[in-house]
């Protein structure tokens, strides 16, 4: 199982990124796909998840700023994030429900 993420990057209050997982070694439309995100000095939290038949839900925290979404045909799961904060400051992880983790990939919003 492989997990890449890309697309973050340092950006100001207000603007938007999109990150991306690439997932390989496993039936990616089978699984659960989900978002987390780790501050410094704070514990990893859940951001969004998305089931195989596309379900979704959020944390009280992104919900309305942030849409997380699958392309089955590319193994890829999204997420689209709008009107950031520097409290989304975080590297940010892409996990399946069996419980493999990409790498992350930083987010850095200033204000």
């Amino acid at each position: 199982v492989q997990l890449v993420e890309s697309g973050g990057g340092l950006v100001q209050a207000g603007d938007s990124l999109r990150l991306s997982c690439a997932a390989s070694g496993f039936i990616f439309r089978f699984m659960t796909m989900g978002w987390y995100r780790q501050a410094p000095g704070k514990q990893r939290e859940l951001v969004a998840t998305i089931t195989s038949t596309g379900n979704t839900d959020y944390a009280d925290s992104v919900k309305g700023r942030f849409t997380i979404s699958r392309d089955n045909a590319k193994n890829t799961v999204h997420l689209q994030m709008n009107n950031l904060k520097p409290e989304d400051t975080a590297v940010y992880y892409c996990r399946t429900n069996s419980d493999y983790w990409g790498q992350g990939t930083q987010v850095t919003v200033s204000s």
